[in-house]
């Protein structure tokens, strides 16, 4: 893969696909983790006299259709406090103010205003490479995605490389997969085993425990025989559970959280074995077991909450989780909207080696499955 950092971009335009898809209410901003995350990227082409037009999607509006909600003008307006430098939004892919006026940084409307971004329209694409003098992809929450943006412009670009946040993803997450320290345990967490079935069955090659939590520690749960009362499962998972449990990887609570209700209605402390009928499981404790795992661990990869961490009343588990990883001297690696949101919650970004920016592009690479985007930029190295 050609990375940004190894080329001459001095003086030259660059077309930088970028991930701001940040989460907004009535036009603000409520997380700005993705547009600083793409600050480095910008900074570097700046020094390098270099000009940029950046290029975003923002949910899911009507394609071919402009959209107010949708529109990135709030994103232009937070990016140019952050750079302290005008970020100029521009609404054509035919407007003559590309790479031209006094702003050096430029943000193009949603890219799913355009239509053919998301059948990866080959003329889309050839207009996106052909507006400037490179094409940087550094949107790594998209690169699972074949799309007009992340895929068809890289392919028709001259020059096509990986920005700095992309680079840096490659870097960490290749590290966790295949050039990791043992002992290496793997924390997985979130609704359901299906979603993380290919993350499971492939990290199991590489982990020596696999830490489960939240609606996944439940079917597991069951498919070792304890009752879950009305917790959260997965009927048509139980019986992969139970191959998966053969492996002696899995580690289950013995504590859990439970209550009749979301609300915390007869909460009670109590052990797996001691679930009646009528509770659900809503957190669970570590083990001394488990924080002794976490403590001597090398390698620590982590996906997923231990319970609903979103209310106090079912958060300890997932808090105690947090503070572990942050204190282990292990290499760590976080992934997903719902860990990223736990580490701010409880913990500092600074306490875990390296916490990803990808969603189900994250899980999608720790599967071991090569995305398009990264595919597509590494032929670009032969020059195909």
């Amino acid at each position: 893969m050609i990375n940004l950092s190894s080329i001459d971009i001095a003086n030259k335009n660059l077309v930088v696909r970028v991930d701001m898809n940040v989460p907004m209410e009535d036009g603000h901003i409520l997380d700005a983790t993705r547009i600083e995350a793409c600050i480095p990227t910008i900074n570097y082409a700046l020094k390098n006299n270099a000009k940029i037009l950046l290029i975003s999607h923002l949910g899911r509006p009507t394609e071919g259709s402009f959209e107010e909600k949708f529109s990135l003008k709030p994103v232009a307006k937070h990016l140019s406090n952050i750079i302290n430098k005008t970020c100029k939004l521009i609404s054509s892919l035919e407007s003559d103010e590309i790479f031209d006026g006094e702003s050096n940084v430029q943000l193009l409307e949603n890219i799913r205003f355009f239509k053919g971004e998301k059948e990866n329209c080959k003329d889309l694409g050839n207009k996106l490479a052909s507006l400037g003098d490179i094409y940087v992809f550094d949107a790594f929450g998209t690169a699972h995605r074949e799309q007009a943006s992340t895929h068809s412009a890289i392919k028709s670009a001259p020059i096509a490389c990986a920005g700095l946040l992309l680079e840096k993803e490659n870097e960490f997450l290749f590290q966790a997969l295949n050039k990791y320290e043992k002992p290496y345990i793997a924390v997985i967490g979130g609704a359901k085993v299906s979603t993380k079935l290919g993350l499971i069955k492939h990290i199991s090659g590489v982990a020596d425990h696999i830490i489960v939590g939240g609606g996944i520690a439940n079917t597991f749960l069951k498919a070792s025989g304890f009752n879950v009362g009305k917790s959260l499962i997965e009927d048509s998972m139980i019986d992969v559970a139970k191959e998966i449990l053969k492996q002696g990887k899995i580690v289950l609570p013995t504590t859990v959280i439970t209550s009749k209700t979301f609300k915390g209605d007869d909460i009670r402390e109590t052990s797996i074995n001691e679930v009646t009928d009528e509770e659900m499981i809503l957190d669970l404790y570590l083990t001394d077991k488990t924080t002794a795992l976490i403590d001597k661990a090398r390698t620590i990869l982590w996906n997923g909450p231990m319970g609903v961490f979103e209310n106090s009343f079912f958060s300890k588990g997932t808090k105690d989780l947090s503070e572990a990883i942050a204190n282990s001297k292990a290499f760590s690696l976080a992934g997903g909207g719902e860990t990223l949101s736990a580490i701010n919650k409880y913990i500092k970004s600074d306490d875990v080696s390296y916490c990803s920016t990808g969603g189900g592009a994250f899980l999608e690479f720790m599967e071991g499955k090569i995305l398009p985007s990264i595919d597509i930029l590494n032929s670009k190295v032969t020059g195909s």
